[in-house]
């Protein structure tokens, strides 16, 4: 595929992040409306979505920008030497507009207010730690096929958000571009803007722990690659 130019690569992160907002804020208002007060369900019904968008928009839009959707990873590239640094701050800024016109997006597909705050209070040390828990998990996954199987990186990405909404405290954000958009959203995939800080701090920090232990166990030739 022939070099692909920034506006083209920025435009994808924020369709890809667009599409993945609408589809966990849009899933997550459906699956309330007809869960009838059953959470589990509803968050069943959230899961399985969310992991089946991101195994699309990552097959679809992985050859255009890289895929990231998140400014997590992206930093993660950059940390690595795969994304140059002046690339970073236009990607994190399509990835955070794209995420915002997706919770948008779903507000008015489900006729409600487009404004919103969320009043979902997720706080908690157990919260934080699952955040770290769950973006550490993802930057395993995410390197880890980068060096042994780069083909299944979208299913293995869709796969692992599947189970990490599951097993973690958290439902598993790991996304800070995520955490902020759906701060705007007072629905069932929400959380409260006081939560959102903490949030991104513990992903930050699961990132950088995935980023150094991705290293150790799949050593990277170092890269000025355009991602």
């Amino acid at each position: 595929m022939p070099p692909v130019s920034l506006p083209k690569a920025l435009a994808a992160e924020a369709l890809g992040s667009a599409f993945l907002l609408a589809t966990v804020v849009g899933s997550g208002i459906m699956a309330a409306n007809l869960a009838d007060g059953n959470n589990a369900l509803a968050l069943l019904c959230n899961t399985l979505p969310t992991g089946a968008i991101l195994i699309v928009l990552i097959f679809i839009l992985g050859p255009i920008s890289g895929a990231h959707f998140n400014p997590a990873v992206s930093l993660a590239f950059a940390i690595r030497r795969e994304m140059p640094w002046s690339k970073l701050a236009p990607y994190i800024a399509a990835q955070m507009l794209g995420a915002i016109l997706g919770v948008l997006a779903a507000h008015a597909m489900f006729e409600l207010p487009l404004w919103q705050f969320s009043t979902h209070v997720r706080s908690g040390t157990g919260q934080w730690l699952a955040e770290a828990v769950a973006t550490f998990g993802l930057m395993l996954t995410i390197f880890g096929c980068v060096a042994c199987n780069p083909a299944s990186v979208s299913y293995a990405v869709g796969l692992y958000i599947v189970a990490a909404y599951w097993f973690t405290a958290s439902t598993s954000f790991a996304n800070p571009a995520v955490t902020i958009a759906r701060s705007l959203s007072d629905t069932f995939a929400g959380i409260a803007p006081g939560g959102v800080p903490r949030f991104i701090l513990a992903q930050l920090v699961g990132m950088l722990a995935g980023v150094a232990i991705a290293a150790w166990l799949w050593p990277a030739r170092a890269s000025s690659a355009t991602t």
